[in-house]
């Protein structure tokens, strides 16, 4: 028995249910069933063996969806990249010892080629060996250099067995990210609606929203408060719209109150999620807070030196090019400094991301939250800079949603920030900047360019 056969039965159950919204088009359950049937053949004649290590090069659209599950079906090991590592497919193809490629157009129509290269890799051997699909996903390289985390996907499957509520959900997370294959795997193991994107700006999401009445949108801080900047909610029906998730970086307080005042209604849940583990069941203490609980079957959680520490049932086998980060007992060290109070804790950051300012420690989004208050500010991340007296200084990356002086702002934004921040945690290097300050993974970019 393959580890899809229970999604097959689950789409065979369902064979008239709207299964992919995509380019304006619905496809059914059905479709998608006879389209991983034709992949099965499209993946025999080209000669695509069993077991190989495969790079999946497309976004979120029905042919891509129906060639993954194929994929699995064949036990290959997947390496899911979309044009947003573009720069980097030579280098992350080498690094996950890609053996074959198929690539996926905007017009549904895939290419293939091979890559005259073998997978020797001690973890993508056993996966050979027990003839276990994989997964492969690279780390977002914020803070250095990628990591490739490889999954056993039979594990990382288990959990969408137990049946849950069916929805209709926004592929926002990208699919080489752990959130967007997570929420492909939960909607369509639930026989939900996946509504897919081609863009993922404010308005191209409303629209879908609008059209397809999703109930579930995945995002991040950062996209939350890009839709409330655009004011895209005003020029479409979001009343749909019953759940919004959020992860992938610390939500600011300010943005999740400006939120929930305008969605009294739509219910918010912090989630937590790594590509080293998959993602955990999440409970947030109500919608307007940013305390949560983590957890659930397969997972256990604790806080070493106010670190949280996470074992999983679906973590990665290891990294390709990266040493064991586990502990000696089986606990990976996710490098997120918490609080906790009981069963709740509330994540403050990265501590790669701590700014130590004369020996006093400042957490970028709690900054950021009191910034993104000021009128007129657009957006704005903070980080670090070096400083040989104090160690470092808080330094702010601002764009403004109109022009304004350095001079005048620095002034303003100091006066502001002081009624709501002690001193050392006040930006005291301020840039002006023209373009959005996050990746094309709607993630904050933290680095100063100053």
């Amino acid at each position: 028995m393959t580890a899809t056969a229970f999604l097959l039965d689950i789409f065979r159950s369902n064979q008239t249910q709207e299964a992919i919204a995509w380019d304006g088009r619905l496809y059914s359950y059905g479709w998608l069933d006879q389209t991983i049937l034709t992949w099965r053949d499209r993946l025999e004649r080209e000669d695509v063996p069993r077991g190989a290590v495969v790079s999946l090069e497309a976004d979120f659209s029905p042919t891509a969806i129906a060639l993954f599950l194929a994929l699995i079906e064949r036990d290959c090991v997947l390496v899911p990249m979309t044009d947003t590592v573009q720069s980097k497919k030579a280098d992350f193809r080498e690094i996950a010892e890609v053996e074959r490629i198929i690539s996926i157009d905007r017009f549904e129509q895939a290419s293939f080629s091979t890559s005259g290269r073998s997978a020797r890799h001690e973890h993508l051997l056993k996966l050979k060996s027990i003839r276990h699909a994989g997964l492969v996903l690279f780390s977002s390289g914020s803070t250095g250099k990628s990591k490739a985390a490889l999954h056993d996907l039979v594990p990382l499957l288990e959990k969408f067995k137990v049946a849950r509520q069916s929805k209709r959900t926004i592929t926002f997370l990208l699919f080489d990210h752990i959130g967007g294959i997570n929420t492909m795997l939960y909607t369509l193991s639930n026989a939900g609606l996946l509504i897919t994107l081609r863009d993922r700006a404010p308005d191209a999401v409303a629209s879908a929203i609008e059209k397809f009445g999703a109930e579930i949108l995945p995002t991040s801080p950062t996209f939350i408060n890009l839709l409330l900047l655009s004011e895209a909610y005003k020029r479409y029906d979001l009343s749909s719209l019953e759940l919004v998730t959020y992860g992938t970086e610390v939500m600011p307080e300010s943005t999740l109150h400006r939120f929930h005042a305008l969605f009294p209604n739509v219910r918010l849940q912090q989630t937590y999620g790594l590509s080293e583990l998959g993602i955990l069941r999440s409970k947030s203490m109500s919608s307007g807070s940013l305390w949560v609980k983590v957890g659930g079957e397969g997972f256990e959680t604790r806080i070493v030196d106010g670190l949280l520490e996470i074992k999983a049932a679906s973590a990665m086998l290891g990294y390709l090019n990266a040493p064991s980060p586990f502990t000696e007992d089986g606990w990976f060290r996710t490098g997120d400094a918490v609080e906790a109070d009981g069963e709740w804790i509330r994540i403050l950051g990265r501590r790669s991301e701590v700014i130590n300012v004369g020996g006093e420690k400042v957490y970028p989004a709690e900054v950021e939250s009191v910034v993104q208050q000021m009128d007129g500010v657009e957006d704005v991340s903070v980080s670090g800079a070096p400083n040989p007296v104090i160690g470092q200084i808080v330094t702010a990356r601002v764009k403004l949603a109109r022009p304004e002086s350095l001079p005048d702002f620095r002034t303003r934004m100091r006066l502001f920030c002081r009624e709501k921040l002690p001193e050392f945690k006040v930006p005291q290097k301020v840039i002006l900047v023209d373009g959005p300050v996050h990746g094309d993974r709607f993630k904050k970019i933290r680095r100063d360019e100053g």
